[in-house]
């Protein structure tokens, strides 16, 4: 447990106020709850519960009340990132579903946009789509690009469907029609004649869930949402009802893909926009703290028990995208920009056929996890590889929930040094570079696709993994300084909790920039500006709403659409439209065509409901350097003696060199040679690496 202030407020003062932010991954769930009268803030980690999902969240919410005080009936903000999506569709243990589209329109999923995964591979194959071609069903109806109706859906044909779909098995119906991005009332009649029908299944349609043109994309993110829709749901309904049983007020809220909240009961029904939930939530946490360390440029680094994940900060804000992969599949709402691989603390090291060291993208994930956990794991992972170089095991782990078995480490890594040949300390070196070469490859395609010079960035790495592989990835990739927060293992959790309220709203326009459709534009506008203050209002938001604009935009002839930043003020002024599409086309593509027509297909908006965030005392800097708690022997081209400092003992202005080790409640920061070390008053600890 940690906290930054006084344990108990002064008896008869005023009733304590609690936030929670809760993250759950592969391995732990992480809290960060803050006690925003005093400023208190605790923290920890529990092991999931692979077997009972939900389990780990009681023990945290006791662990609290036991350990900090932490009463249910005082919290007021109960903030929640979950994988229960994204695993559903990496597990591939969605539901059955069935899709009823337009007659002839059968195959639109399976053929997407035929394209390759990797046009390089001659091996590579594309993902089985979620909806198999014996449960998508062709019915008669017709809607023209324009909203024109040339032939309604039968009756008889949507009945005929919808009995092939209970033959089938199927636990849901996707409803996804031609131009329904125009007009969807089409699709809402044949969703209304299934419900009917056939009240037990779930129904969802394109428009509902995402209203843009292309089949393709609209289509599959409506499947995508109800893929996961069952689980998600009712894990939910067990949140809610494990909280409400507990005698937690608050309402549950989720993190989402743009790195926004919603409510659970919106979560419920809007489940593709929190498949990204936990690794955006961290992307949030991360940006805010490095605004409050000053820290514009950053590299994020966010290393669990099974990936490595990665952003960009750019001039203190996070960057957004679509067409985010969710496994094998594009996301193509708005979300945080992430890079993820299956690089983490709990990746398993094996020797394949051919005698060669491989690592990943296999997890031993929290059971039985590596083997140094003492859990049954016997196959060497990361964090094996970790402790027999001797980075870890010098204290208990998780906030005292595990304590490294370094013998089983060992053992384990043992098994792979007799099969190549090699010393012991040798082999765990080698998986540990291996990690790191896998890392800065998935780094380099991201810096590339950017466009940015790393060497102008700091790495913030984080989770329970990051601290540990941070600063070595950062001085492979020729970056000389690293922050790590005070917090690392939980930066998900407290991105919960400074999150604000978001919403995503789009509208297929497709209008000419300078044709006679602009006042349409002025009308989709204030019609997208009333959608989003009533979502927000339906989020319990009270405040004012902050809405953001912006248009995805193309020279006409092009195929696909760039998005562009627009002021509500320019709809008036249509030249300064362009000049921003103009300036924006010139920065992605080092060209642009101020003589040519542009179009803009979709209007996009973002309601923001911000609210009050958490204030971090700071400490007072005191220069001196830093005496080490002990020295302990860490195997770095042979074994050495390395200073070993407590991070509770470190505290402003604390000054110290590489190679060191920093332990901690939930991880551990590695710190290789030729590096200088400061803490700041926020007790970040700033590393700054020797070319």
């Amino acid at each position: 447990m940690d906290a930054s202030a006084p344990r108990s407020m002064s008896q008869g003062g005023p009733a304590a106020d609690w936030k929670i932010g809760v993250d759950i991954g592969g391995t732990f769930m992480d809290f960060c709850a803050l006690e925003t009268r005093s400023g208190r803030i605790a923290s920890l980690k529990v092991l999931t519960t692979p077997d009972n999902p939900g389990a780990e969240l009681v023990t945290g919410l006791d662990l609290l009340a036991e350990q900090e005080g932490l009463a249910p009936e005082t919290v007021s903000r109960f903030v929640h990132g979950t994988t229960v999506g994204i695993n559903t569709i990496l597990q591939r243990k969605g539901a059955r579903m069935a899709l009823i589209t337009n007659a002839g329109f059968e195959d639109v999923i399976e053929l997407a946009r035929l394209r390759m995964p990797d046009m390089y591979s001659l091996f590579c194959h594309r993902p089985e789509p979620l909806i198999t071609r014996d449960c998508i069903f062709g019915i008669p109806a017709r809607l023209h690009a324009d909203g024109s109706e040339s032939l309604a859906p039968e009756a008889g044909a949507i009945a005929n469907a919808v009995t092939g779909a209970r033959a089938a098995g199927v636990q849901g119906i996707i409803v996804a029609l031609l131009h329904s991005w125009r007009d969807g009332a089409q699709e809402a009649a044949v969703k209304a004649a299934i419900e009917a029908q056939a009240p037990d299944l779930f129904v969802f349609t394109s428009a509902e869930v995402w209203p843009v043109i292309r089949e393709y994309e609209r289509w599959s993110t409506a499947i995508l949402n109800g893929y996961v829709h069952p689980r998600v749901s009712g894990y939910l309904e067990a949140l809610e009802s494990r909280l409400e049983v507990r005698g937690v007020p608050a309402q549950a809220m989720l993190t989402k893909s743009n790195g926004g909240l919603m409510s659970a009961g919106q979560g419920r029904r809007d489940c593709v926009s929190m498949l990204l939930s936990g690794t955006a939530s961290g992307v949030i946490g991360a940006a805010w703290l490095a605004r409050q360390a000053g820290e514009a440029k950053v590299l994020t680094l966010d290393i669990g028990g099974t990936s490595a994940d990665f952003a960009l900060i750019v001039d203190g804000a996070v960057q957004f995208g679509t067409d985010e992969l969710i496994g094998e599949f594009p996301l193509h709402i708005p979300s945080v920009s992430v890079s993820s691989i299956g690089i983490g603390g709990g990746s398993v090291a094996t020797v394949d056929g051919q005698g060669v060291l491989r690592v990943g993208p296999e997890s031993a994930g929290s059971l039985p996890g590596p083997a140094c956990y003492g859990r049954g794991g016997t196959r060497a992972t990361v964090t094996d590889a970790m402790a027999v170089c001797g980075w870890l095991g010098h204290s208990a782990m998780a906030y005292g929930q595990l304590r490294m078995d370094v013998a089983l480490a060992r053992k384990a890594v043992g098994v792979l040094a007799e099969q190549l040949g090699r010393g012991l300390e040798e082999t765990a070196q080698a998986i540990l570079d291996i990690a790191i070469s896998e890392m800065f490859v998935e780094v380099e395609k991201l810096s590339s696709r950017a466009g940015v010079d790393l060497r102008d960035f700091a790495l913030m790495p984080f989770g329970g993994g990051g601290p540990m592989l941070g600063a070595f990835l950062a001085r492979e990739l020729g970056m000389s300084r690293v922050i790590a927060p005070r917090r690392p293992g939980v930066v998900s959790a407290l991105g919960g909790l400074v999150a604000d309220l978001r919403g995503d709203f789009i509208r297929t326009v497709y209008a000419d920039l300078h044709g006679p459709e602009l006042g349409r534009l002025r009308e989709d506008f204030r019609s997208l500006c009333a959608e989003g203050r009533d979502w927000l209002a339906a989020q319990g938001h009270e405040g004012a709403a902050d809405l953001r604009l912006s248009a995805d935009m193309r020279y006409a002839g092009q195929s696909y659409e760039i998005e562009v930043a627009l002021e509500p003020a320019w709809l008036e002024h249509p030249e300064r439209i362009a000049d921003a599409f103009h300036e924006t086309h010139q920065r992605i593509y080092d060209f642009n065509d101020p003589d040519g027509r542009i179009e803009i297909v979709n209007l996009r908006l973002s309601a923001i409901g911000s609210g009050p965030k958490p204030v971090f005392p700071t400490v007072d800097a005191v220069s001196a350097p830093a005496a080490p708690d002990r020295m302990v022997p860490v195997y770095r081209q042979g074994l050495a003696e390395v200073a070993l400092y407590e991070r509770a003992g470190l505290t402003s202005g604390a000054q110290f060199e590489g190679p060191a080790v920093v332990v901690q409640e939930d991880t551990t920061f590695a710190i290789p040679e030729n590096t200088s070390a400061r803490v700041d008053p926020h007790l970040n600890i700033h590393l700054t690496i020797a070319e």
